[in-house]
């Protein structure tokens, strides 16, 4: 999937990878995709509760490596 901004969170554990991906969003322009690297395992449940209080969409979850890949679509 095609993205604008990435951010690696690898090593960072809750809530940081959340407010780190929500400060990201809020510089983006609406429609722009956030990929978002973690290795928290929490990060899925902490990415679904970021987009139902921001409006913003989770278009994609992935793992790969131990690495949590979350693709995240600005509204």
């Amino acid at each position: 999937m095609q993205f604008t901004v990435e951010l690696d969170t690898s090593g960072l554990l809750c809530p940081i990878p959340i407010i780190k991906a929500k400060r990201a969003l809020a510089a983006m322009a609406g429609g722009q995709v956030l990929r978002v690297v973690s290795t928290d395992p929490g990060a899925a449940r902490d990415m679904l509760a970021l987009t139902a209080k921001t409006g913003d969409t989770l278009l994609e979850q992935t793992s790969e490596n131990k690495k949590f890949i979350f693709y995240l679509r600005k509204a």
